[in-house]
């Protein structure tokens, strides 16, 4: 099967009652994305990867890169892990006008129509089209909603830009596939000030799925609409900086309840209307989430994870663990200069406040302790900077000096202590990173019944 074609078995199979999934990989981070190809070549099994608008777009994004920068990006850590290219999905998140909206709605939409098209030319399969945010000259209050209406109507003509250069793939190329609607967090991550979680009302879900359905078909755009194979709820997870809203399944059981009648009726109405009921539930933020948790969303139709900041956040801890070791070794030796990469993190945080000022509340203590240490991993936005590179590269280059003490290791990274001694892993401060990320991934890959 082609991508299309497992992406449609796997939301058959979980609307079936299979208890499978499949989790996304939302990171640009090289550690990240080998450590899920690390699981991928375990179980034998696809990974999904994607970007955010604001991680890669036509223009850079905060990364540096464009879509096809990240698609030859990706298929270099492939190459290296020796990670079939087939088995790679690209995805793209919350494809739309949200990096522009504080622009006019033409200038925005005609970006994020770049942008989706940019996307879908550089191979990307999965296209989560979110034309939800309100533009700088849209009607109303600038803190209330975007009108349904409009913002359907915006999510047809992203559509159009997607199949549109469909039309210029290569012969044989995978249909794009596309998930629609969006959860209450805004790409990047919860503002500090948000009120405790709600759960999407079916009410909700409904008339969103019939003002969509209605404006594909209408705009010509029927097999893009057979190709829909997942819409945005807010399941009531969600995380900060030091609390993480659980799943709730009993919460949560009407909308499970409610894709599972939708398929039963799409079953028997299909022959005489054509209607796309075979979808399931996109679950963004669902970081730090229990195994049980997640394990319980996919049996309840949740069947794609989105996860992100949790991967990152692991792949700091690690990098913090072996800057004590690195301190417990070299420190005092005036022939090694130490990466001192807590303190750089924090200088170009304070320096470059952008990723992290709207989103956190506090004294310099606490803010510190946020940054640093957060659910919400605000510093993942800086490992892509020139000066965090150079301090993991050095970090890295002065743990690559002598054997990692066994000691040392079961003080600060008791996990991979444990794997070491098993046999299972070299104590090689590169792999050491990888298996820390790896532990979450493997939570995610058990939960969608891969591992």
């Amino acid at each position: 099967m082609n991508v299309t074609e497992r992406l449609l078995h796997l939301v058959d199979s979980n609307l079936g009652g299979e208890r499978v999934g499949i989790y996304s990989i939302c990171s640009t981070d090289r550690f990240v994305l080998e450590a899920g190809m690390t699981q991928g070549l375990r179980d034998g099994t696809v990974v999904l990867i994607e970007s955010t608008c604001n991680q890669v777009n036509q223009f850079g994004g905060y990364t540096g890169m464009t879509p096809a920068a990240f698609r030859g990006f990706v298929s270099s850590v492939g190459a290296g892990m020796r990670f079939p290219e087939p088995n790679v999905i690209l995805g793209g998140d919350h494809l739309g006008p949200w990096v522009w909206q504080g622009e006019p709605a033409g200038s925005a939409m005609t970006k994020a129509r770049e942008l989706v098209r940019s996307c879908v030319l550089a191979g990307y399969t999965k296209i989560h089209l979110d034309a939800s945010m309100r533009c700088a000259d849209d009607p109303g209050d600038p803190g209330s909603h975007l009108n349904e209406q409009i913002a359907t109507e915006r999510t047809v003509e992203l559509c159009r830009a997607a199949e549109e250069a469909r039309a210029e793939l290569p012969e044989g190329s995978p249909a794009p596939v596309y998930v629609i609607g969006t959860e209450v967090p805004i790409p990047g991550g919860e503002q500090a000030d948000r009120p405790e979680v709600a759960v999407t009302r079916v009410a909700d879900v409904d008339r969103a799925l019939g003002l969509a359905e209605e404006a594909f078909v209408g705009a010509g755009l029927q097999g893009a609409w057979e190709r829909v194979i997942a819409v945005v709820v807010q399941p009531g997870v969600e995380f900060g900086d030091d609390v993480v809203h659980d799943y709730d399944r009993d919460e949560a059981r009407e909308l499970s309840a409610y894709v599972s009648a939708r398929r039963e009726l799409s079953d028997h109405l299909s022959a005489r209307l054509g209607r796309n009921g075979h979808l399931v539930y996109e679950a963004h933020s669902t970081d730090h989430q229990t195994a049980a948790s997640l394990r319980a969303m996919v049996e309840d139709h949740f069947a794609i994870l989105k996860v992100g900041p949790w991967l990152t956040f692991s792949m700091r801890e690690a990098l913090f663990a072996l800057e004590s070791i690195e301190e417990e070794l070299f420190a005092g030796r005036g022939d090694v200069e130490l990466s001192c990469l807590r303190e750089v993190l924090d200088a170009t945080m304070v320096a470059h406040p952008e990723h992290w000022s709207s989103y956190l509340r506090g004294d310099e203590r606490e803010l510190r302790l946020a940054r640093a240490y957060g659910f919400s991993d605000r510093c993942r936005y800086y490992w892509p900077r020139p000066e965090l590179r150079e301090a993991v590269a050095r970090l890295i280059g002065n743990l690559s000096e002598r054997p990692i003490p066994a000691m040392l290791l079961s003080q600060f990274l008791p996990g991979e202590y444990e794997a070491v001694r098993a046999g299972a892993l070299a104590a090689r401060a590169e792999d050491l990173v990888r298996h820390r990320v790896l532990e979450t991934i493997d939570l995610y890959a058990s939960a969608c019944g891969m591992s």
